[in-house]
C-alpha cells in the first residue's frame, strides 16, 4: 500500500499510467467493449468487478490530462438510432471537474466505429464490469 494513492489503482495500473507519455491515450472501457481484440498492441489490463467511474476518478487523481488538445477525454458516440441513455456521462464530466479546472469543456464524443479505430492504436484499455451502455471513455495524457 502507499499513501495517497487509491487502492483500487493495481500495481499493473500504476506501472502502465508512468510509463504512458505525453499524447498518449488510455481507454477505460466497459464491460460489452471487445477489449482483447481492440488492444492487440495495446496493453490491456483487467479490472473486472470495478465500475468505470470509480477507476476514473482514482485514475484522474494521478494522471494529467493534455492541454494541448481542445478534448483530451472523449466519450463514445450513441449510434444513431440507438435510444439508449447515458446518465454516466454526466457522472464522468462531474468526476472530470473534480480534477481538470477546463471541466466539461474538455470532454468530446466520437462516432463508435472512430472511437474502436482510436482504440486499437491507445497505449492501453482497461477492460471493466461496468455495465452501463456507452460508457467506454479515452483519455489523453497531458505533462505534469
Amino acid at each position: 500500500m502507499l499513501k495517497g494513492i487509491p487502492p483500487i489503482l493495481s500495481p499493473e495500473l500504476l506501472k502502465v499510467l508512468c510509463e504512458m507519455g505525453h499524447s498518449d491515450r488510455i481507454i477505460i472501457a466497459d464491460g460489452n467493449f471487445p477489449s482483447e481484440s481492440m488492444g492487440k498492441d495495446a496493453i490491456v489490463i483487467r479490472c473486472d468487478g470495478h465500475g468505470v467511474p470509480e477507476l476514473l476518478d482514482a485514475i484522474l487523481t494521478v494522471f494529467p490530462l493534455d492541454a494541448y488538445v481542445e478534448k483530451p477525454v472523449n466519450l463514445m458516440e450513441v449510434m444513431k438510432g440507438d435510444t439508449v441513455e447515458t446518465p454516466i456521462w454526466d457522472t464522468y464530466k462531474e468526476i472530470i471537474a473534480k480534477h481538470d479546472a477546463r471541466g466539461a469543456a474538455v470532454v468530446g464524443n466520437i462516432e463508435r466505429f472512430a472511437f474502436y479505430e482510436e482504440a486499437k492504436t491507445a497505449y492501453a484499455i482497461i477492460a471493466t464490469g461496468e455495465k452501463a451502455l456507452y460508457a467506454n471513455i479515452s483519455l489523453q495524457k497531458g505533462v505534469v
